[in-house]
């Protein structure tokens, strides 16, 4: 029996025994760092790498999902006090609103570059400008505590969602480039997870630092306090990313992600995998299906405020804390998902039970909203589950529908839709509840909820990702696990798992 080896950060272990495996070889990704070892092995011997995982690869999830989760915070930090900002500032409501769908608005022009720069510079570029950005645009802020410097306060909150492009989708591509094909969708689960935190903490802390005074003095200073703490978290997350982050692991956390890392990297073409990506119909369903579930959400979060208020005067700490129920139900439910995912595989049916429910949990708050507090937690919370619960699932699902493409393409176009269907359903529904009442504005996301619920139905379950990882050698992979450009289709390599 041949030895098998294996690699630990380049150390070579020995004196195991396996199976002989074919010869193979493996081109260097962009930003690699393949030890020599492995190299040599991979291109001409008689004994093919492992694929490996790596203690470093919780390090970094958690440090993405902290400074997304900064990230996020900022977002709803103006819309969840609303009418606060507005009299300080002495602006509209949908002045304000425009706080929260700035973020939206960056974000479609913005995608396009941002995931070819992923894709040409690696992770660790784009972790860096992430946490880069969001860390000026927090600083811009502090300098805008005046009733006059609307103006100031803008330009640090689109800095920060120029920072958002480069942060919301990432969670599948480093799930993807740092985990196994046992734990991958826990991994997105947990790096969405960061991002809905976020939105929870905005939910929660703003209230609590700003109170509704009219003193303005006094008013500015709590809004002070909030800045500059937020800066300086945000300070400290970039100050580790720039130490801490790493690009990727030395070997492959999975056959699937292994056989895309054989592929050289100048067969590869951006503008070949968008037009593969788009002409994919599963793929452009799930955009559209993803955009409206997103969209909502966006929708609801940012007029919460107003919905309370308008059945609850002066309630702006509870909106607060039904907004934070909304998010950490939504969190449970993330992570009950990706650990499902993970169990089962059976994404198509887990998305659809996901997207009805969704869809109840909408009807019910409509319809509830004004038989007092306690009912609209209950309601909320219920709603929040499953429509948080879905962004990790729609993530996930889009990688397995269009591997062997670029995880943060996909996922850059999922977003872009949800951005898209944001704007509209935040100014539409913002616009009917001004005239008609919250109960038609929420009314009017319920029938597109229903509308995406039944084109979810009509998505093929085409799970190319897991038949890449469930095969066992070059030939059956073969149809699964090469990108086709031009002619030329990678070698998918033989792997120990």
């Amino acid at each position: 029996m041949p030895e098998k080896i294996t690699y630990s950060e380049g150390q070579l272990i020995e004196n195991q025994d396996c199976e002989s495996l074919e010869d193979m070889k493996i081109s260097k990704p962009v930003n690699a760092e393949i030890a020599p070892e492995t190299q040599e092995l991979a291109n001409g011997s008689e004994q093919a790498p492992t694929t490996q995982l790596y203690k470093r690869r919780w390090v970094i999830l958690f440090l993405f999902s902290a400074y997304s989760m900064c990230n996020s915070f900022q977002w709803i930090q103006y819309g969840i006090i609303n009418n606060i900002f507005m009299k300080f500032y002495n602006v509209t409501s949908f002045t304000i609103d425009w706080m929260s769908m700035i973020y939206m608005c960056t974000y479609i022009p913005l995608i396009f570059p941002v995931t070819w720069l992923l894709d040409k510079k690696g992770l660790r570029v784009i972790a860096v400008l992430g946490s880069g950005l969001n860390c000026v645009g927090a600083w811009i802020k502090t300098g805008s505590v005046r009733p006059d410097l609307f103006g100031v306060t803008f330009f640090g909150q689109f800095v920060c969602s120029a920072a958002q492009v480069f942060i919301l989708g990432m969670p599948s591509r480093i799930a993807s480039v740092w985990f196994g094909s046992e734990e991958v969708s826990t991994a997105c689960s947990i790096a969405v997870f960061g991002n809905q935190l976020g939105i929870a903490v905005g939910f929660l802390i703003p209230p609590l630092l700003v109170p509704n005074l009219d003193d303005f003095d006094e008013l500015a200073h709590h809004v002070s306090i909030m800045f500059y703490g937020t800066a300086a978290m945000a300070t400290l997350l970039f100050i580790l990313v720039i130490f801490v982050f790493q690009e990727q692991p030395t070997l492959p956390p999975s056959k699937a992600k292994a056989a895309i890392q054989a592929i050289p990297s100048e067969q590869y073409s951006y503008l070949q995998s968008i037009l593969k990506l788009i002409r994919n119909p599963p793929f452009i369903l799930l955009i559209v299906t993803y955009g409206i579930n997103t969209g909502c959400f966006y929708a609801v979060s940012t007029l919460l405020n107003k919905m309370i208020i308008a059945h609850y005067p002066g309630e702006e700490i509870n909106a607060g804390r039904i907004g934070l129920t909304i998010v950490l139900s939504g969190m449970v439910g993330s992570l009950i998902c990706g650990i499902w995912l993970d169990k089962t595989k059976s994404y198509k049916m887990t998305t659809l039970i996901v997207y009805v429910m969704s869809l109840v949990g909408m009807v019910v708050y409509a319809f509830t909203l004004n038989l007092g507090l306690w009912v609209v937690f209950i309601t909320a919370g219920s709603l929040g589950f499953f429509m948080t619960g879905y962004l990790p699932l729609g993530f996930e699902f889009a990688v397995e529908l269009t591997y062997p493409e670029s995880e943060g393409t996909s996922s850059g176009l999922l977003n872009m839709a949800a951005q898209v269907f944001g704007i509209i359903f935040t100014i539409s529904q913002g616009k009917i509840i001004d005239n008609f009442g919250t109960l038609p504005g929420n009314i009017f996301l319920s029938v597109f909820l229903l509308l995406g619920t039944i084109m979810t139905g009509f998505i093929k379950a085409d799970l190319r990702r897991q038949k890449a990882n469930q095969s066992a050698g070059p030939t059956s992979l073969g149809s699964n696990c090469s990108r086709d450009y031009g002619g030329t289709a990678a070698a998918v390599p033989t792997l120990n798992k």
